[in-house]
């Protein structure tokens, strides 16, 4: 009797995966980012949520979870994107033993893009909000202005870009030490420079590349953000991406390293 059992559950089996688990499979591997789009356009809200784990190295060295969301919308004159990028890490104290909060920042962004009529072409609008117990800043936010147009596209690959001057502005934290003349707020004019690199990899798998930078032109920090992702559809509405992030601050706050960066590997869930 468990013979027969054990013959009609591979039996089963067999039936269940001849049918192929990738046939509705997610726009990740299958359609570039403007096709996505396109499928959207006009809905209210939709895109994809990350969490994963983490190894960072720079100003802290940790082990940690993140979790990150890309939230779009498509509308006839505007297309429009928001950003939350959240991380939290608690390391052992090898001294007292004890848990300590060892990273604990948050990102919000939202970018408005108005299509001017020509393909691809637009004009800009962005703002970003970051919280970071240890960069030594209260916060720091960024608005921008500009025109956004592709600078490429090919069978596999597409480059658009996004430039404009902004405006910057970061509040130093109440206990750190300043100098007698030195303000805790600081403000100035920016040029900021935004990339973003897709190509095609296979029919379930993409890569990608975005990197902005935000030259000061007010002699205060310039920043550059670089993020390189591979991504690859799983089942369903689930991928997973490998993702090394690179941040770079030309004058850190107190003693900290001019750069950090992140290694990781995380679920995507796509709706």
């Amino acid at each position: 009797m468990i013979r027969i059992l054990l013959l009609l559950s591979c039996l089963l089996s067999l039936n269940v995966w001849a049918v192929d688990p990738f046939e509705d499979f997610h726009e990740y591997g299958q359609l570039s980012d403007e096709e996505i789009h396109k499928i959207h356009q006009g809905e209210l809200l939709y895109g994809d949520t990350e969490f994963g784990f983490i190894v960072s190295r720079g100003n802290t060295n940790s082990t940690s979870l993140k979790f990150k969301g890309n939230l779009y919308q498509d509308l006839e004159k505007w297309r429009n994107q928001f950003k939350i990028d959240s991380l939290y890490k608690r390391d052992r104290n090898e001294t007292t033993g004890n848990d300590e909060v060892s990273a604990n920042r948050i990102f919000l962004s939202a970018q408005g893009n108005y299509k001017v009529g020509v393909k691809n072409a637009s004009f800009f609008m962005y703002g970003d909000y970051e919280e970071d117990e240890f960069s030594g800043l209260d916060f720091k936010s960024t608005l921008a202005a500009g025109y956004g147009n592709r600078l490429y596209q090919g069978v596999k690959n597409q480059v658009d870009f996004d430039i404009g001057p902004g405006l910057y502005r970061s509040v130093a934290e109440h206990d750190v030490e300043l100098e007698e003349d030195e303000d805790k707020t600081k403000t100035g004019y920016l040029l900021r420079l935004a990339l973003q690199w897709e190509r095609t990899v296979s029919t379930r798998t993409r890569f990608n590349q975005d990197v902005s930078i935000e030259q000061s032109l007010s002699g205060l920090n310039s920043r550059l953000k670089s993020e390189t992702s591979l991504i690859s559809q799983v089942m369903g509405s689930v991928s997973l991406k490998f993702a090394y992030l690179y941040r770079y601050n030309s004058k850190p706050e107190d003693d900290k390293l001019k750069f950090d960066s992140e290694l990781s590997a995380t679920l995507v869930y796509s709706f």
